[in-house]
């Protein structure tokens, strides 16, 4: 088969796009590849429409390959790639984002846009070469959509801003992680996490990230201009009856233009002629209007077929003229100015047994966030595609059932969504959690989300910071989040900025820019938007409105707890750090484990090794822990000459005899070394079990500890004297009597006096 084959410079290494070998099959398919991470892309559509949808059906799969990083899974009894890791949802999620507002809404085939990645580096991250991927297959094939686009990453390193920063970069020397999606003029999508960075530097950021688009959207732009397909017309893909005429079609619009123009003059009297502050109210009132429509068109002698198909797009017809309200005058539905915020309540030790917990509410939108605290042992590690068993000692989860919408559901496994919103709000907080070295918890925080209507992504955020101060976790400031919104015409050029949107804000020609961050700068954020892009004008206006509402919400929040509480709660857990020499941790684990697991059996705590001689013990009971860390003293001590101990027998040799002098450490007593006089037997004056007094006399090259019980027995002024009767057995050779002199300096036997 004949192969392309396209390249282009970009930050400072090749971009290269190939095709007509791979996946033949698909409606267009590329291999991109940046350094050596490659990924193939493809993109299909069903050849029939889905019935009975309202939507546009897209899936963006993003598929991670363990061997494209040369691993093999690490579980002895799973070897196949199971369900997707957490970042991969959310790869995936962040390229849906991308690129589902550039297709035309009316479309009900289904699209399926699947990235594999083949080859991953570990230098050049791959979801980067997946965004060029899918933008390069949808550009060139006969699918319809508005592109192309491009996504870069932006990273500042030393101060400066980099594109596409190796992951070693980002992980260890970026304060700026943001990928912007795009054109050099628009912006479709944002993900961006920060180091507490001011609301300028982030704009700098999102701006030059727009200009590194020119390279690879021109690259787009060449393959598609040579080897694109003609693009299906959209109008041919909306499910519609095949048999319908054009002029049926069109007087269907004529009908739905008449109904919009009746919505849009009863809207002010409906929705408008009094605040309307819960969803139920704005709910009541949206079936209030749909009726008088209904009725309306009755009156137009419109059968109840026709009427049904004409109001099929009522909340659609809602949405923009809600959006018209607020262009023309400000105007929103419950009674808000442009920059309010909704009232705000928090609380927090709501649970007895928790080691923290947080209830922040927005609105009608309520979440409790919940902290517990954990050891070492308990971090999660990560055996991911492009992540070496890394282990995670902070972890944020987000529950979103049925009921906090006040509907039904299915409650089953977490799905896309969850993932997604966890991530953001735990992102949002990594940048102010203390260093493992002052503060050695591992920390999960779960969100459970009681009620919804707009943005409890955010609202976790803001739950989370209270759970964790309420828990004792020194977090260097508090965090909050809020999410902005936009009201604009179809060729955005009126447009106006919203704060803290809901439900009916949240439609055609809107957007979703979430913001999280503390009181000096953005920790994160993230942009959907349901336009053609957002100009440099736009974003600098959110940023700065955005600002203001955050420092409202961050000084309610102190109100309900100020700061991280001094001490942790009654029912967490306490942790004692204790460093030992790297050679003594053999001596602290034991043989096969034993000695470690006989502290653990004992004082009831849980432990953790590390490689560099760090334990870390962790127990709820302070009695437990402080006989742990005695046992691990005692066993690493360090044995010194001249010493005085009382040890147990352990073990008798012809020779000597064994004393325990710490847990684990020995020293032999010569039967030289038992008594100031000749000794036949080390059983005539010591037996298993006994506990004696003995000084160390001398340590070996090879650490070997001899000991001394008449040293010890004379330094300590108790007398030694022969048991009456007592006749040791000679020594071979002959040999002297007790105390008829010093000893020999040659030959075998004598005394020592």
């Amino acid at each position: 088969m004949e192969t392309k084959r396209f390249e282009a410079d970009w930050g400072g290494r090749k971009l290269v796009v190939e095709t007509g070998l791979l996946a033949p099959r698909a409606n267009a398919s590329v291999t991109v590849r940046y350094g050596d991470s490659v990924v193939l892309a493809t993109a299909v559509m069903s050849k029939q429409a889905r019935e009975n949808i309202d939507f546009f059906p897209l899936t963006v799969e993003y598929e991670e390959r363990l061997y494209a990083s040369g691993k093999i899974k690490s579980s002895r009894f799973i070897k196949r790639e199971g369900r997707p890791s957490d970042e991969a949802v959310m790869t995936g999620r962040m390229i849906d984002r991308a690129i589902r507002p550039l297709f035309p809404a009316d479309v009900r085939h289904e699209v399926q846009v699947v990235l594999t990645v083949l080859s991953a580096d570990m230098e050049n991250d791959t979801d980067i070469v997946g965004m060029i991927g899918a933008s390069c297959v949808l550009a060139m094939s006969d699918i319809p959509w508005k592109g192309p686009i491009a996504g870069v990453r932006i990273g500042r390193v030393n101060g400066q801003l980099v594109v596409n920063p190796t992951l070693r970069q980002v992980d260890d020397e970026s304060d700026i992680d943001m990928i912007v999606a795009g054109t050099t003029e628009r912006t479709v999508m944002l993900e961006a996490n920060g180091k507490q960075v001011p609301e300028a530097d982030m704009k700098a950021a999102v701006f030059f990230g727009m200009e590194s688009l020119k390279a690879p959207i021109d690259l787009i732009s060449r393959i598609v201009a040579e080897i694109g397909k003609a693009k299906i017309d959209p109008s041919r893909l909306t499910g519609s009856d095949p048999d319908e005429t054009e002029k049926q079609r069109r007087e269907m619009e004529a009908n739905r233009a008449k109904a919009a123009e009746f919505l849009k003059s009863r809207l002010p009297a409906v929705l408008f002629d009094n605040p309307k502050f819960t969803k139920s109210e704005r709910q009541e009132a949206l079936d209030r209007l749909k009726h008088e429509a209904d009725e309306y068109l009755k009156s137009e002698q419109f059968g109840k077929d026709r009427r049904t198909r004409v109001l099929d797009g009522f909340y659609k017809m809602i949405g923009a003229a809600a959006t018209e309200a607020i262009l023309d005058g400000d105007r929103r539905v419950d009674g808000r100015s442009l920059t309010d915020v909704r009232p705000l309540f928090g609380q927090v030790g709501l649970l007895p047994r928790t080691h923290g917990s947080g209830l922040f509410q927005r609105g009608e939108t309520q979440v409790l966030s919940v902290t517990t605290l954990g050891g070492p042992g308990d971090a999660q590690i990560l055996d991911g595609m492009d992540q070496p068993n890394l282990r995670k000692r902070y972890m944020h989860h987000y529950n979103f059932p049925p009921y906090s919408c006040g509907e039904t559901g299915r409650i089953g496994g977490t799905g896309r969504r969850e993932i997604g919103h966890g991530g953001l709000a735990e992102r949002a907080l990594i940048p102010v959690l203390p260093p493992k070295e002052e503060f050695p918890y591992v920390i999960r925080v779960v969100s459970e989300v009681l009620s919804s209507n707009g943005s409890s992504s955010q609202a976790s955020i803001c739950g989370s910071t209270l759970s964790l101060m309420d828990a004792g976790v020194p977090i260097r400031e508090p965090v909050a989040g809020i999410a902005m919104g936009l009201a604009s015409n179809s060729d955005m050029s009126r447009w106006k900025v919203l704060t803290d949107i809901q439900d009916i804000e949240d439609g055609d020609g809107g957007m979703d820019f979430k913001i999280g961050g503390t009181r000096n700068g953005v920790c994160t954020i993230q942009l959907d938007t349901k336009t053609i892009g957002l100009t440099r004008e736009i974003i600098e206006k959110t940023l700065i409105q955005g600002r203001e509402a955050l420092d409202r919400i961050l000084a309610e929040m102190s109100k309900t707890i100020p700061a991280p509480r001094p001490e942790l709660a009654p029912h967490a857990p306490r942790i004692v750090t204790v460093k030992i020499a790297v050679d003594q941790i053999r001596d602290v684990i034991g043989p096969g484990g034993k000695m470690i697991n006989e502290i653990v059996s004992t004082t009831g705590v849980k432990m953790d090794v590390e490689d560099d001689g760090t334990i870390t013990i962790t127990s709820a009971n302070r009695e437990g822990l402080e006989a742990a860390v005695r046992r691990i003293k005692e066993i690493t001590r360090k044995v010194e000459v001249g010493e005085m101990f009382r040890g147990k027998v352990v073990r008798i040799m012809d020779f000597g005899a064994f004393v325990e002098l710490t847990p684990g450490q020995d020293g032999m007593v010569h039967i030289s070394d038992l008594a100031p006089w000749h000794v036949g037997k080390v059983t005539d004056l010591v037996n298993v079990g006994d506990v004696i007094p003995v000084k160390v006399i001398k340590i070996d090259e090879l650490g070997r500890i001899n000991l001394s019980m008449k040293e010890a027995k004379k330094e300590l002024g108790e007398e030694q004297v022969p048991p009456p009767g007592y006749n040791p057995r000679p020594p071979m050779g002959g040999g002297r009597p007790f105390g008829s002199g010093p000893r020999p300096t040659g030959g075998q036997g004598g005394f020592r006096h």
